[in-house]
């Protein structure tokens, strides 16, 4: 199992975190974080690194019926879905699976909960 799913965009890298953000929207989700990996890895290390942002993305109905099934489920939350710029100018973007994140916690509610997480997530990412 994939512990992620990802599409190859169509569109620039400032136009796919905006869509993105519309289709999560759509689905429930609201961005809690949004992580420039880039300017944070030129201030910290003084490197230079592609576009890449991560999307710390909540939907809190969901949230709260896995924090109810699982309280410590808090340390896999929020959803991170990324936007990168590879190296040919080709964007992608990727969301976390968390059928695969949550594996590892034995609890069949919240493996129902987040079945429909990933439905969700991958529906944003197919409709970009």
């Amino acid at each position: 199992m994939s512990y992620y799913v990802s599409k190859t965009v169509d569109y620039t890298f400032e136009q796919t975190i905006e869509k993105a953000t519309d289709e999560l929207k759509k689905e429930g989700f609201g961005i809690l974080t949004e992580i420039d990996v880039k300017d944070t890895l030129k201030k910290k290390l003084d490197v230079d690194f592609k576009k890449y942002r991560i999307l710390g993305a909540c939907n809190p109905e969901f949230a709260h019926q896995a924090l109810q099934h699982e309280d410590k489920i808090g340390t896999m939350l929020p959803c991170n879905v990324i936007v990168e710029e590879h190296e040919d100018g080709s964007v992608e973007i990727s969301a976390v699976n968390p059928m695969a994140s949550m594996q590892a916690v034995e609890n069949a509610e919240l493996a129902a909960v987040a079945g429909e997480v990933k439905s969700r997530l991958e529906k944003v990412i197919q409709s970009i």
